[in-house]
């Protein structure tokens, strides 16, 4: 048994973790959480006070911690006795917090792929670049490391997964789609961090097709799908990190990502990349002040965490999945419906922070009580999804199929 969570990040993400862990704290231990600011962490950790959250009576404490330090990051995991990290911070300290995972032995976990601020769209796939060269490492140490494992990087992974053993015999085509059906009631804003946002679009798309890596340019193809409760979507071809493992760990030919935009998105979107405003590159201003655009966007857009309280609508996100079984064609989708306000109502984080956060806490709990730690690193693809969406039932990610035989739970 691992016991005890160091959370790393302060934001909307890290705000759901900080409650689901706190209703899980007779499995998963003391928590502790920190990030650059502690005041955000003591927000966060008064958040799971006022709402009763802890399941037993335990210890919840917040830290300030710059993340790229290793050493501060070791010291305290250390101090704070934690066995398992839990990374939900900006994707630029994933390395440096999995080096300290490494050198503690404690079980890490993250949400998103590691990103080099310098550099957009790398060569795939791109866990190839970063976490994949610590697997060997890893796996000599005897260290858990669970890479992707929110909801898309992460519960997709796991339909995926679930789809290619139980339901076929062989794949050819596994398609993901994130629909954001709900309004926040702002003029323009993103969901999550602006600058990991802006980063996904600005660079080429990679999907996997015919067993290769295919290059599109972003809103060049889309596709139009009736889902469950969101009703008639258009999705668009977009790069992704699941797009990067799923490709390489299951035998599929055809493996893409498709994400939901609004007009309002689009153009707003296309205005500031030609602008410029999207550029990961420093300019100076006249007054000879180096700025990075992106960065300025960033500071001037809303906190994805203050749309919690407004937000209305539902998510509706999954796996379409085709190939042959028994000698027939058969296409099966694998999916949650999520609601902004149900999210807010019960951790005060909107839907796209709840769906981020719930994934990893079960993940936590299933490498404290053994199912998952698995001593190397892993995709969540690589792992047996059954406990893991099986917890999520619980936890308030229900799982749904549609298929030949009709639309239904999904149960265990």
């Amino acid at each position: 048994m691992k016991k005890n969570v160091l959370i790393i990040g302060g934001g909307g993400v890290a705000r759901v973790v900080a409650h689901k862990c706190a209703q899980h704290n007779d499995t998963l231990g003391n928590i502790a959480i920190a990030s650059r600011s502690v005041t955000k962490c003591d927000d966060i950790v008064s958040s799971v006070l006022d709402k009763g959250s802890m399941k037993v009576e335990g210890r919840i404490q917040a830290f300030a911690l710059n993340a790229l330090d290793v050493a501060a990051t070791v010291q305290l995991i250390n101090e704070t006795e934690s066995q398992i990290v839990i990374n939900v911070g900006s994707s630029f300290i994933n390395m440096s917090v999995l080096e300290a995972c490494i050198e503690t032995g404690a079980a890490y976990l993250d949400t998103a792929i590691h990103e080099d601020p310098a550099k957009i769209c790398e060569t795939p796939p791109w866990y190839a670049n970063y976490e994949w060269k610590r697997r060997e490492l890893c796996k000599e140490k005897g260290v858990t490391a669970i890479l992707g494992v929110g909801f898309d990087p992460g519960v997709v992974n796991a339909y995926a997964a679930l789809a290619y053993n139980d339901y076929f015999d062989s794949v050819s085509d596994i398609d993901i789609i994130d629909i954001n059906a709900g309004s926040h009631g702002k003029y323009f804003a993103t969901n999550f961090d602006p600058e990991i946002n802006f980063r996904e679009f600005t660079g080429r798309v990679y999907s996997w097709q015919n067993r290769q890596w295919q290059e599109n340019k972003m809103f060049e193809i889309s596709r139009t799908d009736d889902l469950p409760v969101v009703g008639k979507q258009t999705a668009y071809m977009t790069g992704h990190d699941e797009v990067h493992s799923i490709s390489q760990n299951l035998d599929v030919p055809n493996v893409r990502f498709w994400m939901g935009f609004g007009e309002h998105y689009i153009n707003v979107f296309t205005v500031l990349k030609s602008l410029g405003l999207l550029s990961e590159q420093p300019v100076k201003t006249a007054e000879g002040l180096e700025v990075i655009p992106l960065k300025v966007v960033k500071a001037v857009l809303p906190d994805p965490s203050s749309l919690a309280p407004d937000y209305t609508g539902k998510t509706c996100i999954g796996d379409v999945v085709k190939g042959i079984k028994d000698g027939k064609e058969k296409e099966v989708f694998i999916y949650n419906v999520a609601d902004h306000k149900d999210a807010y109502n019960e951790v005060g984080s909107q839907g796209i922070s709840y769906t981020a956060g719930v994934p990893p806490v079960a993940a936590a709990i299933l490498v404290a009580n053994g199912t998952w730690d698995a001593k190397e690193m892993r995709n969540v693809e690589q792992l047996d999804p059954r406990p893991f969406l099986a917890l999520l039932n619980d936890m308030g990610l229900p799982t749904r199929i549609k298929d030949e035989n009709g639309d239904r739970p999904f149960t265990f």
